[in-house]
């Protein structure tokens, strides 16, 4: 099985319809879509497009966001995952990412709290709508705003916590490849049945912008072979999704790009 997936916002400047044709000649199987690609379409149109091409959806990118220090923002980050939650059902996406979110004003605790009543109150739609919700923990670099979920242990408290078949989480090289305990974490997910997703792409040594600065399979520190061993000795037969911010390769040949990935891919992965 070719299990290549690349998430659209690696590729940000095709369009759907550039993806659609682009991904299957590069020997891509698999694609995660970004919300920001599906503004102003016809989204179950644009999950048909999607299929017709050959290309399996493997999930939405993404939910989350939960923490504010203000109840209505809190309601309206609730509202934002009810409609994610649609759109992936639309889609025909199995599963949503959730980007938990963090306020910088708030303690990390009170965050962390506001994100598990967060998830267990949208749980129930996404239940119904049989829409899978993966937990995934950021670098602590991102605790200010981004996320207060920084290891895959809070990650996989949180899931178990939670209690629900639909509550998982994903295990992203760029943000756990530090963690000491990344390997015993990633066996307890997948011994648990919640390892649902799997991203790659490398940290780049010195890293230039710590957003927009990812690099591909081999161009960094992280050793993606390594925990890619451990992800399918815990069990895990899914997509390998190849999700890469990157203002230099946003601004080159799309098409090119695809080609290096598939063999980053081969080589490094």
């Amino acid at each position: 099985m070719n299990r290549l997936c690349v998430h659209t916002i690696t590729t940000k400047p095709l369009s759907l319809e550039q993806v659609a044709e682009a991904y299957p000649k590069a020997g891509v199987s698999g694609v995660t879509v970004w919300r920001d690609a599906l503004e102003g379409r016809d989204i179950a149109a644009s999950g048909r497009l999607l299929r017709d091409a050959g290309l399996e959806i493997v999930s939405l990118c993404r939910g989350g966001f939960f923490p504010h220090t203000e109840p209505a923002k809190r309601k309206l980050a609730i509202a934002d995952n009810l409609r994610a939650i649609d759109e992936a059902a639309a889609l025909g996406a199995p599963l949503i990412v959730l980007v938990c979110g963090a306020a910088a004003d708030q303690p990390l605790e009170t965050s962390r709290r506001q994100i598990a009543e967060g998830i267990a109150e949208i749980e129930p739609y996404a239940r119904a709508a049989n829409v899978k919700l993966a937990i995934e923990p950021l670098h602590p670099m991102y605790a200010d705003t981004r996320s207060a979920i920084n290891t895959l242990a809070q990650a996989n408290d949180l899931a178990m916590q939670i209690g629900s078949g639909f509550v998982g989480v994903a295990v992203d090289v760029y943000h756990l490849w530090w963690d000491p305990a990344l390997q015993q974490e990633i066996y307890r997910c997948g011994s648990n049945g919640k390892l649902f997703a799997f991203h790659i792409c490398d940290w780049r040594v010195p890293t230039r912008d710590l957003l927009l600065d990812r690099g591909l399979m081999g161009e960094g520190c992280i050793p993606v072979k390594q925990i890619r061993q451990w992800v399918e000795a815990a069990g895990f037969d899914g997509y390998h999704e190849v999700e890469i911010f990157s203002t230099e390769y946003w601004s080159g040949d799309q098409y090119v790009f695809l080609e290096r990935i598939r063999e980053a891919y081969i080589h490094h992965s």
